[in-house]
């Protein structure tokens, strides 16, 4: 994600310029798991619906497809999405490199991460060697990149954060499912997520390695929705009503997670059985909340890190107020 201060600043006041008078409001989105109540907010059309009990029947939503984290924050930034739902450490960057001119308006979920390999010798991360290729979806900043760094330093200190880097390569999802599967391809491990992950798992030379649920007792909630200063200002009752329609979502997810793996099934085209989706669903870790939870370690651990420039105090910082009132973290 490459943009200049001068660029950043003259979207901002685009999308200030223009805000006021959305009807349509532009969500992005993408096909995975871990945004699974942006899927239940589209189908169910909880946006809408929140929007008229507030007064404003007039506001739709349009949902938007990107095949990966940076292009919907790009998307943000040139003013052609309103909301974008995607990974903690792509909102991480954009919050610092704005300057918290990009806040968060809640979470949206978390699915645990796992770490596969198809090397039988690789039983946890000290047994990695120069000899294997760990893929992620971006190399330093995707929230897979982080994780690992994150236990790297877990494992060996602040100087072995980077210990992997050389042995990590940057691969799309697909392509690291494609390699994982292809026991000719030099890259040996993913550091994977659901549907991919499922879809590995069911070779019966691939296991898992380490699952980012072991970073904390706390489930992260590593999918955020967030938007522009200048959006959020200028149109209260979208925020609010994306809110309540989220919360609407995750309370439908968690009360009936059959009906909500038939829906993702539905909605993203997988194949995959309901029951491969219900076991993402229940695992240790997954965690369906628009109540931010356990991200301030993160986005604290990419300043640390040098990935940011700047690191928020406390998790507050890095959401509107229309969140902050609850119990986050």
């Amino acid at each position: 994600m490459k943009f200049t201060k001068v660029g950043v600043i003259a979207s901002l006041l685009a999308a200030m310029a223009g805000s006021a008078l959305a009807q349509d409001v532009r969500f992005a989105k993408q096909l995975q798991m871990n945004n699974l109540p942006s899927m239940v907010m589209e189908e169910q059309k909880l946006f809408e619906k929140h929007a008229e009990e507030l007064g404003q029947p007039d506001l739709k939503a349009q949902w938007i497809t990107f095949a990966n984290g940076g292009a919907t924050t790009d998307a943000l930034i040139s003013g052609n999405v309103e909301f974008v739902s995607a990974g903690l450490t792509n909102f991480g960057i954009l919050w610092a490199r704005t300057k918290g001119n990009v806040k968060g308006v809640a979470g949206v979920a978390g699915i645990s991460l796992p770490l596969l390999t198809r090397n039988p010798d690789v039983k946890s991360l000290k047994d990695f060697t120069e000899n294997d290729r760990i893929a992620v979806p971006t190399v330093k900043v995707s929230n897979q990149a982080v994780m690992l760094s994150m236990a790297l330093e877990k494992l060996y200190g602040e100087e072995g954060r980077t210990k992997l880097d050389a042995q990590t390569v940057q691969l799309s999802h697909s392509d690291s499912l494609q390699a994982l599967l292809n026991p000719q391809h030099e890259v040996n491990a993913h550091f994977s997520t659901p549907p991919y992950s499922v879809l590995e798992l069911r070779d019966p030379k691939v296991h898992k390695v380490f699952d980012s649920a072991e970073l904390s007792d706390t489930p992260l909630v590593s999918n955020i929705m967030f938007t522009t200063t200048a959006f959020h200002d200028a149109n209260p009752v979208a925020v609010k009503a994306l809110i309540a329609a989220l919360d609407e979502a995750n309370d439908f997810i968690n009360k009936d997670k059959k009906a909500a793996a038939e829906l993702y099934l539905r909605v993203s085209g997988d194949k995959l059985s309901v029951d491969e989706v219900l076991q993402v669903l229940n695992e240790e870790g997954s965690v369906f909340s628009a109540t931010p939870q356990g991200t301030l370690p993160v986005v604290q651990f990419m300043h640390r890190a040098g990935i940011i420039p700047t690191g928020p105090e406390k998790w507050e910082d890095l959401y509107f107020p229309e969140i902050t009132a609850r119990e986050g973290s």
